[in-house]
């Protein structure tokens, strides 16, 4: 009756350490996901004024023709 009872309880410990593995996996997903969207927003500004930049330096050199 000992090995049937500790097969179980081993089991059980194992599925315990899945799903606290699990949870942590699911929680640094979504805490990358926040750091991916935070970047795509920063690369996005960086990209609309690099581009209001050039457009300025256009201008600019169209006005010293």
């Amino acid at each position: 009756m000992f090995w049937p009872m500790l097969a179980i309880a081993l089991g059980f410990l194992g599925i315990a350490v899945l799903g606290v593995l699990g949870i942590r996996v699911f929680l640094e997903a979504q805490r990358l996901g926040r750091e991916v969207a935070r970047t795509t927003d920063r690369i996005n500004r960086a990209a609309e004024d690099l581009e209001d930049a050039a457009e300025r330096l256009a201008r600019t050199g169209e006005a010293l023709r």
